[in-house]
């Protein structure tokens, strides 16, 4: 029995897969539907009814999002008068309840709203303002929340609730009232939120978005006695380029290092300096419980999970702190780099560390608060003093008029700009696992290895698993990656579960990332992130990995090595330990 059906889309037939969503159906036939509740990475809820259309014989309009085809000969009009005139009176309702502060609103030009009133011709609005003033919650070290721009499309909830697991925000109130918010009047510092971002991914609106740092750093360039430095981060050089018409994945790290130097600042470095250094502290680390783990039996030590996502940190010390001792004390690139630039760079360069403000630019708003922890002084002062996404650095470019899309490649600054094809896919889900496992597997067997390229730990599947062998190793390297925090929560439970029964884990070490896709995916890039887009921008990272860098391996960069003998002594030594190393918090009692 055939699952095929035939239906008429606009007079024009189709045939699709039976259970189809109207919607995709729509687009197979070539036309498009506005939508405003709908996100493709979502389970639709038909909740705004912008998507509505016209089934032949039905006594409703249906809404494309979420009505599956079922049968033969159904037969649709996607711009009847009767659609076009429905989905105007809904777009003049929500505009009613909104503000009309759009030259200002930080999503102006990439609001979905805006976008969609234009496309539908709603020049007026045949409603009474009826809004009211809301609070502006700015508690976060992160986030803003602007409630008044809340258009109740419920895209947030879903993503911190279904995709994240964490729960930190949900509809609160009845009836006209309803709004994206918090109980008992909380700000979001308050809250479970672990600062991933997700929320602003995914919000059509300006109803969330990032605590701003633009300013900060302009103020940092234009101060004759400051010294300001710059790091960015792997995953911003393949999306930043989406801002100036590229295509997603398109790499452009010769030119995201020429613009910050037009900018003004003083050293341009990269955070893909410090992904290498990460590599050998934390593969040192791996090593260490290994060897542990074959001397006296005990698997105790194991699994070693990964330290680099700030949102996965926060989200490990509120939900699982009983793996606390299994988290790697390595600290993220970003602030590796950051107590460096205070100590070793301030004393090879002579600058009074006082003086230094370090910048670093990156897919992610839950930087903004790993910068602000209290552990994060190992240099004396704050290591990394602002913390800009990538959209905040675009806004930057656009503001000094630089030309991106044309500029002149230009390399990182010395002694903190030299980087591996290894530092350079951290920014993809299993990168850094493939990362640690290129080093790892050479310091521990002393062999070369086989093949560089660790496809089995690549892809954007939820839950990745692998078995390695790794000579000198009497039993396979069983690892595991995880992206977005639902997914990790699988591996997290089953981990629990046999610690707290057997004393160990099947697993020896855990590659996790709060955001899907890894830090492609995370909430400071690009608007329009869908897991497609994020797939484009790790594809990006490997090509760069694959064809534009001399060494693919973290322990093969000759800077790392000069760091390590000139300042640092050895990995997970005494001062790589006190200035690279940190401690993690219990959150449970939130």
């Amino acid at each position: 029995m055939s699952n095929m059906v035939k239906i008429k889309i606009n007079n024009i037939e189709v045939e699709v897969e039976k259970g189809t969503m109207l919607l995709d159906a729509i687009k197979a036939a070539g036309f498009n539907v506005p939508t405003l509740c709908y996100h493709e990475d979502l389970e639709p809820t038909g909740g705004c009814g912008v998507c509505v259309v016209e089934m032949k014989g039905a006594p409703t309009l249906k809404r494309a999002c979420c009505t599956p085809i079922d049968s033969d000969g159904i037969e649709i009009n996607t711009f009847s008068e009767k659609v076009k005139r429905a989905r105007r009176t809904v777009v003049e309702l929500i505009l009613s309840d909104h503000p009309d502060d759009c030259l200002t609103c930080i999503k102006n030009g990439n609001c979905e709203l805006q976008s969609i009133a234009e496309e539908l011709g709603v020049r007026e609005n045949r409603f009474e303002k009826i809004y009211s003033k809301k609070e502006i919650d700015e508690s976060s070290t992160s986030i803003v929340r602007d409630p008044e721009k809340c258009i109740k499309c419920q895209r947030c909830v879903q993503v911190c609730q279904e995709v994240q697991s964490v729960a930190a925000i949900d509809m609160i109130q009845r009836g006209f009232d309803t709004i994206m918010g918090l109980p008992f009047e909380m700000g979001l510092a308050d809250t479970v939120c672990i600062n991933c971002g997700q929320c602003i991914s995914v919000c059509p609106v300006g109803a969330i978005y990032e605590k701003l740092n633009e300013k900060d750093v302009w103020d940092a360039l234009s101060d004759p006695n400051k010294h300001v430095i710059v790091q960015e981060a792997p995953a911003v050089r393949v999306a930043i380029g989406e801002e100036f018409g590229m295509e997603p994945g398109t790499v452009t790290a010769g030119k995201m290092h020429s613009a910050l130097k037009r900018l003004g600042f003083d050293k341009v470095f990269d955070t893909n300096f410090s992904a290498d250094l990460t590599i050998m502290e934390e593969g040192t680390e791996l090593i260490g419980r290994a060897k542990h783990a074959i001397s006296t039996g005990d698997m105790s030590k194991l699994p070693i999970i990964t330290s680099c996502s700030p949102g996965w940190i926060k989200f490990m010390e509120t939900f699982y702190p009983n793996l606390m001792n299994n988290v790697s004390t390595s600290k993220s690139p970003q602030q590796m780099f950051g107590a460096l630039s205070k100590t070793y760079y301030a004393d090879k360069e002579g600058i009074d560390p006082a003086k230094i403000i370090s910048v670093s630019i990156m897919p992610c708003t839950a930087k903004k608060y790993e910068a602000q922890r209290p552990e994060m002084r190992a240099s004396g002062y704050q290591d990394v003093d602002f913390v800009l996404t990538t959209r905040e650095f675009a806004r930057m470019i656009k503001l000094a008029g630089i030309d991106f899309a044309n500029l002149p490649d230009v390399t990182a600054d010395s002694p903190m700009g030299e980087y591996t094809g290894a530092a350079t896919i951290f920014g993809a889900t299993g990168g850094v696992m493939e990362a640690a496992l290129r080093t790892g597997y050479e310091l521990i067997s002393g062999e070369t290895l086989p093949s560089v390229d660790l496809k089995m730990v690549r892809g954007m599947d939820g839950v990745k698993e692998a078995d390695v062998e790794i000579p000198g190793l009497p039993f396979p390297l069983k690892v595991a990656i995880a992206h977005g925090l639902g997914n990790a929560r699988k591996i997290l439970d089953r981990v629990s579960k046999q610690i707290e029964k057997d004393g160990k884990s099947e697993y020896h070490f855990i590659e996790i990332m709060a955001c899907p896709g890894g830090c492609v995916g995370g909430g400071g890039q690009p608007y329009g992130s869908t897991l497609a887009v994020r797939a484009k921008r790790a594809y990006g990272l490997y090509n760069e990995d694959s064809t534009m860098l001399t060494h693919r391996k973290s322990h093969e960069n000759e800077q790392i090595k000069q760091l390590y003998k000139e300042f640092l002594g050895e990995p997970n030594g005494e001062k790589a330990y006190h200035l690279l190393h940190t401690k993690y918090t219990r959150r449970d009692d939130i």
